[in-house]
């Protein structure tokens, strides 16, 4: 089984509807340890990405997730635009030329887009950050893939890989972003980048998996 381009844009448009969905959701996560602008900035660089996928529909896998990056760079203020950008740009820099992905070929695009958010962000695990939900989740699908595990449970784990570093966020002291001003003050509160990198992949999951 693999993901198809049409997999990856149905993916893009339902990130774009869970953002949506979710934008007071991460306002609220945002108010106490951030600038509250989280869910309206993410929700609008989804919002413009959506305007930009019928001119890429018949491009390959690394034009669309290079055009989403731009798109999020340009339109999402704040840190989460050119984190998100940095992602989608080096997830479609590993893509080039592929109209199909398999699961080694997902969890290198999402290895390199957890790489380019360490490296633009200089965030480690335990930051409190959306490293710490993209870095268990890609280490879940590169295990899986060595394990030669189905796309349907790889998906699956990284998923809840994912929602579990979102919950393992809560008693972390911050040490990046506008967080990082409150010090301890910071501590038991829900990272809101880490939730929002979180409700990506678990998208990806009710996407792609049968059955999810």
């Amino acid at each position: 089984m693999t993901i198809s381009r049409e997999d990856i844009l149905k993916w893009i448009r339902n990130c774009a509807a869970v953002m949506a969905e979710n934008r007071d959701y991460l306002i609220e996560l945002d108010s106490p340890i951030g600038d509250g602008d989280h869910g309206a900035n993410i929700n609008r660089g989804f919002q413009a990405v959506l305007g930009k996928l019928p001119d890429v529909a018949d491009k390959d896998i690394g034009m669309i997730f290079k055009t989403v990056g731009f798109t999020l760079i340009s339109t999402v203020g704040g840190a989460s635009g050119p984190l998100y950008g940095t992602m989608f740009m080096q997830m479609g820099a590993v893509s080039e030329n592929k109209i199909e992905l398999t699961l080694a070929d997902w969890t290198e695009a999402l290895e390199a887009g957890l790489n380019g958010v360490m490296m633009r962000g200089k965030a480690v695990p335990g930051d409190k950050t959306m490293v710490d939900a993209l870095m268990p989740s890609a280490k879940t699908l590169k295990e899986a893939s060595a394990d030669n595990m189905s796309l349907n449970d790889a998906l699956r784990a990284c998923a809840r890989a994912a929602e579990k570093g979102v919950q393992d966020t809560i008693p972390l002291v911050a040490r990046k972003g506008r967080a990082s001003y409150l010090g301890e003050r910071s501590r038991g509160h829900q990272d809101p980048g880490a939730t929002s990198s979180s409700m990506l992949l678990l998208a990806a999951t009710r996407t792609w998996a049968n059955g999810s």
